[in-house]
């Protein structure tokens, strides 16, 4: 299919339009239906995408400002690949899942917008494009928590929208420069990405442009200290708001960080491995802290999210194809992971309008099905192997290492700690007799829940034991990834860092 990028930014475009004129009582079958379409599009493009191939496939190009250099210019790799396709999932599964009891039909058609923002984000090559869809992710969740949040909804939306576009901000600031610098080099305005690939510049310049697109994508993900507004949006949003917050829109920002920071400026990548590297480790140790002394089922979920993603963020800084796979795959592991666990809670949330674990008590004995399959997501979580959760942690881990043993040693007690909070949760909610007489008779998952769970846990198996089909794409994209940085470094430093294997060579 020719165009299939264009396709899968604007089908749910025109379908939220269309949503408009749908009734009431069709719209959870439309929502569906659409979202049905749009996943087995991007099944279509995995399909056709030549996993053997690390660079851009279906590019599209149409001139809109040429002058400027601002083109629609569109592309997928292997790193871009599976998160537009987890995007697409969890979209698909919020809404099967969905179960609010005001306004369903604004609710799908505002999620369906967001879809086409997300989407967008994760297969732009144009900067503008890309910082366009970036800004209008902000608009359908900010409704979305104000709209349909708790009590304090409208603090928990405002905030979140501050603190996203306060980094939007400076991060356009440098991009506004590095399409100056293009300029004054070549003579010709660009915005597009590959060409800001082609650029070399001087440490000095390299250094000041990093944190301007760091504290857009830091904010975003979010890392220390930028993380308070986090907890307040989970803890506020609906459930289907959770969902989509933890599973996609956080790894904007850890993909801005491998689509933009590695590649533009290795040098002070490298320079500035140890500070990232810092507060990537505060945000393992001292979030799972917080995530233990939580007595909200929400919001120890919240914080072991970001818990997550500083081992993320320490697998891309790893500057090397292990860390950098395992990072975008830990993405992916996340993504499917903390959205599953987000809508287990609102599972229970559903049936008791509590989320306090002091509430509860043999939640085994009562909802077996559910006891199940939350154990199983919790033990990914906490990354126990043949689950999805050990593959991209370990490897993030094992790719940090080659850089720094010491702090590797201290990242891994995210491991520990995680088990820690997770299995404290899971005993203090699940185990023991029933306590509280109002769980007694507590009806197990039905099958809109079921449907909206299984697959994500045959995926969290699946890619647990079998993750060749998604790791090989995303490898060979990252090994390209990894030599062009260490053909591009200028400084010994960097070239000693990136080392490129002979596994890479090969695949370049």
């Amino acid at each position: 299919m020719e165009n299939i990028l264009s396709v899968l930014v604007f089908f749910p475009l025109v379908a939220a339009i269309l949503g408009f004129l749908v009734g009431k009582k069709s719209i959870r079958v439309y929502g569906i239906s659409v979202a049905t379409i749009e996943f087995l599009l991007t099944l279509w493009l995995w399909f056709a995408f030549d996993n053997s191939n690390g660079g851009f496939q279906f590019i599209e190009y149409i001139p809109l400002v040429s002058e400027f250099g601002i083109n629609y210019y569109l592309g997928v790799d292997g790193i871009s690949l599976f998160i537009v396709i987890m995007a697409a999932l969890m979209t698909l599964v919020g809404i099967i899942a969905l179960n609010v009891k005001k306004d369903l039909k604004n609710m799908i058609i505002t999620l369906l917008f967001l879809e086409v923002a997300m989407i967008g984000v994760f297969v732009s090559l144009d900067a503008i494009v890309f910082y366009l869809f970036w800004e209008f992710s902000l608009v359908p969740m900010l409704y979305i928590i104000g709209a349909w949040g708790g009590e304090l909804r409208l603090y928990a939306a405002i905030k979140f929208f501050l603190y996203t576009f306060a980094g939007s901000l400076v991060m356009l600031v440098g991009m506004l420069y590095m399409a100056y610098v293009y300029h004054s080099v070549s003579g010709v305005w660009s915005f597009a990405i590959t060409d800001w690939y082609a650029l070399v510049l001087p440490l000095s310049i390299q250094k000041w442009l990093f944190w301007a697109f760091f504290l857009g994508f830091a904010i975003k993900v979010p890392m220390f200290p930028f993380h308070t507004w986090l907890p307040y949006a989970h803890g506020q949003a609906p459930t289907v708001g959770s969902v989509i917050l933890a599973a996609v829109l956080l790894k904007m920002g850890s993909y801005g960080f491998v689509r933009f920071s590695l590649p533009m400026f290795p040098d002070a990548s490298v320079a500035y491995i140890t500070p990232v590297a810092i507060i990537a480790i505060i945000m393992i140790i001292y979030t799972a802290m917080v995530a233990y002394a939580q007595k909200d089922m929400k919001q120890v979920i919240a914080y072991s999210s970001i818990s997550h993603m500083g081992v993320i963020v320490l697998g891309t800084f790893a500057m090397n194809a292990e860390g950098i796979s395992g990072s975008i795959f830990q993405m992916l592991s996340h993504g499917i992971v903390s959205g599953a666990l987000f809508l287990l809670v609102g599972v229970i949330y559903d049936r008791r309008h509590t989320k306090l674990m002091s509430e509860f008590g043999g939640l085994a004995l009562v909802m077996p099905k559910y006891a199940l399959i939350f154990g199983i997501m919790m033990m990914a979580s906490v990354g126990l192997p043949l689950t999805i959760g050990f593959i991209g942690e370990y490897l993030s881990l094992a790719g940090f290492f080659k850089i720094s043993p010491m702090l590797t040693l201290l990242a891994g007690t995210s491991i520990i700690l995680g088990a820690i909070y997770m299995l404290s949760l899971y005993k203090r909610s699940f185990f023991g007799p029933v306590t509280n007489e109002a769980n007694a008779k507590l009806p197990d998952l039905d099958s809109k829940e079921l449907t909206a769970l299984v697959p994500l846990v045959a995926l969290v198996v699946w890619l647990g034991v079998y993750p060749k089909p998604v790791l090989g794409p995303i490898d060979n994209s990252v090994k390209a990834l990894v030599t062009f940085m260490h053909e591009k470094a200028q400084t010994s430093e960097a070239k000693s860092v990136i080392v490129v294997s002979k596994r890479t060579k090969e695949a370049k």
